[in-house]
């Protein structure tokens, strides 16, 4: 409930799919128990292809992740940034169940660690949570004066702007991660084995070498 965009709803679906979290030992295996990973195809030696995601698992809790991405990425933090440098390259759709695998090993992390969002928007969930309370049963405060995480929008703006350099952060490490990878990595035949074909420039000959 800590992180944006996620919802009671969400949240309870997503632990009741999961249960006891410590049955996953690492985020490969909740992502695959919820059918959020991507099927490998090869054949033979040809290079492994991804392709759709497995969708094994709880239905009802992979719909609610991908609904909770969809609300999730239109907030600011790194998983906007995560999302909208994906959607460039794969599009909307794509881009938003990758979002949803990332938020699942963002619950995982979590619930592990028993630690709260690190990027969390404290006004925002704290009205989460007291619409909660209020649901349940607990007693409205019509009338009282509104405590040090009202939904006050000066504050609630703050809370903005320390999420989108949140996510500015986050750009700028992928940035330099993309910098620092080998040039052979980003362009070239490398790119694409078995499809490059080495053809001469215009104006120069071939040149042909034969071992001695």
């Amino acid at each position: 409930m800590t992180v944006p965009g996620v919802n009671v709803i969400a949240a309870a679906t997503f632990m009741a799919a999961v249960g006891d979290i410590s049955r996953f030992r690492t985020q490969r295996q909740l992502v695959g128990y919820l059918g959020l990973d991507p099927k490998v195809r090869q054949s033979g030696i040809a290079p492994a292809k991804s392709g759709r995601i497995s969708k094994q698992g709880s239905a009802s809790a992979r719909w609610a992740l991908v609904e909770a991405a969809w609300s999730v990425v239109r907030q600011p933090g790194p998983l906007h940034a995560f999302y909208a440098r994906l959607r460039v390259r794969r599009g909307s759709q794509i881009a938003t169940v990758a979002a949803a695998r990332k938020l699942t090993c963002l619950f995982w992390c979590l619930l592990t660690r028993d630690e709260d969002y690190a990027h969390q928007q404290p006004s925002l969930t704290a009205k989460k949570l007291r619409l909660l309370e209020v649901r349940a049963g607990a007693p409205t405060q019509k009338g009282k004066r509104p405590g040090v995480w009202a939904n006050r929008q000066a504050m609630r703006e703050a809370e903005q702007r320390l999420a989108q350099q949140a996510e500015s952060s986050y750009v700028r490490i992928v940035r330099d991660w993309q910098a620092a990878s080998p040039a052979s990595a980003k362009s070239g035949a490398s790119v694409t084995p078995g499809r490059a074909s080495q053809k001469p420039s215009k104006g120069k000959v071939a040149r042909q070498t034969t071992s001695p």
